[in-house]
């Protein structure tokens, strides 16, 4: 399925606007699709060098989920000022800003490797995280702005289907560059200057990942500022730094902003916790590689359900719709839990399938009728991925004081609950 280039008539009105005349920019669909892609991708591959790093710093879930807790805590640190960023510069400016950022980020583990330090490593893959963030801001209120309010459900979600292609290629890509040169030894066995030699030699699987990724980076932020001036008809109400938070008082908005934290949540800490839970022996017991390359599973599921749910969002309610998946995610989180072998692991992984068109309908339903403060609403909605950060930690403690990570899984099982309910909700279009 291709999504032509979206444009409205006189008689659609804008679901961020409100009512104001859509942007003009022929065939930026797909540069907006491009940048789902990418930072899809680049967040996926958190979920390959957290058992690296787990290795080779020997550390537990709670330690090895800081890589998620330092990634996504960029979320609620950059998400209201990089929306008053966006709205100061302009979209593609800001894109560009995004994208610079993220190339800096990548680059900052080469330091991180050269010292073996676990410390620079979070720092890099948080500014790496800044960058992502500003590109979102960005993306999400964008693509609503480039077509009819009858669509936008729909659209947003085809977009989120690039997102989901970046985290089905990077995985399965990133496992064998990252993954596939761990060594015969474990950092467990090493001390001293050996552990030290280790962790740097082992890491520079990273570094060289990273580094290709900063020359891309360079390359498409340099072919987006030849861009900068193609929008026609961008506009945007200018707030206070805090203005974006009063949203939180639409019940509608707040309820949604508080499904996006805890959907991330739940999305993140299952992703990063598939190569643990799959080299388990009473699951699939898989070695660490194979465990990673079936990742890919996982997004890959999210890929597929986006690519469908575009079309049923356009045939059934939207809410309704967010409740049906997020009750079939409990109900495979049920099945892996108690199940073994092969249909404990696959039951898992098709977890992607449910998760697929979440993310967009919720930040669709929440964001109707913002009108002009679409960028605020965004960047809100980008503290609240903070979830990320909180929910992955909390479910590494929660393994780890239980030993199960099949009791740790119940953690996102009542994320899906709370989802469920706001689909439920919000079920019926917005009224103001």
């Amino acid at each position: 399925m291709v999504l032509a280039p979206a444009t409205a008539s006189s008689t659609d009105s804008n679901p961020v606007e409100d009512g104001g005349a859509p942007i003009d920019a022929p065939g930026l669909s797909y540069f907006v699709f491009a940048l789902f892609f990418i930072f899809g991708g680049i967040t996926s591959l958190n979920d390959v060098i957290l058992p690296k790093l787990k290795e080779l710093f020997t550390l537990n879930y709670t330690q090895a989920m800081l890589i998620q807790f330092c990634f996504f805590t960029a979320y609620l640190v950059i998400g209201i000022p990089g929306a008053q960023l966006v709205k100061r510069i302009g979209y593609m400016r800001g894109a560009v800003v995004g994208l610079l950022t993220m190339m800096a980020g990548c680059l900052l583990f080469i330091p991180a490797s050269r010292t073996a330090t676990y410390g620079l490593f979070l720092l890099a893959l948080f500014v790496l995280a800044s960058g992502v963030v500003v590109v979102q801001v960005v993306t999400n209120p964008l693509i609503s702005l480039l077509g009819p309010q009858k669509t936008v459900h729909s659209r947003l979600t085809f977009a989120q289907a690039f997102n989901s292609l970046g985290t089905t290629i990077f995985p399965r890509v990133g496992s064998t560059l990252i993954l596939g040169g761990l060594a015969a030894v474990t950092a467990s066995q090493l001390s001293g200057t050996e552990l030290d030699a280790y962790r740097t030699a082992e890491s520079q699987a990273i570094v060289h990942t990273y580094i290709g990724l900063a020359v891309a980076l360079a390359v498409i932020a340099a072919v987006v500022w030849s861009f900068r001036n193609r929008l026609q008809g961008e506009r945007h109400e200018h707030t206070s730094l805090a203005g974006g938070f009063a949203l939180l008082s639409r019940p509608r908005f707040g309820f949604g902003a508080l499904c996006i934290f805890l959907y991330v949540g739940a999305e993140v800490s299952i992703g990063s916790l598939i190569v643990s839970y799959l080299r388990q022996s009473h699951v699939m017991g898989l070695d660490e590689l194979s465990a990673g390359k079936m990742i890919a599973y996982y997004w890959g599921g999210a890929l597929v359900g986006r690519l469908v749910g575009s079309y049923l969002l356009r045939v059934f309610s939207p809410g309704k719709l967010l409740a049906t998946f997020a009750l079939g995610a409990i109900a495979l989180l049920a099945i892996s839990t108690h199940s073994a072998g092969t249909l404990s692991g696959y039951s898992l992984l098709a977890i992607g399938l449910m998760n697929s068109i979440m993310f967009p309908t919720i930040f669709s339903l929440a964001c109707e009728k913002l009108g002009s403060r679409a960028a605020d609403g965004s960047g809100v909605i980008n503290i609240a991925i903070f979830g990320g950060a909180v929910v992955p930690l909390l479910t590494g403690m929660l393994a780890d004081a239980s030993g199960s990570l099949r009791l740790a899984m119940a953690l996102p099982a009542i994320c899906y609950g709370v989802i469920a309910a706001f689909g439920w909700y919000a079920r019926r279009p917005a009224t103001a």
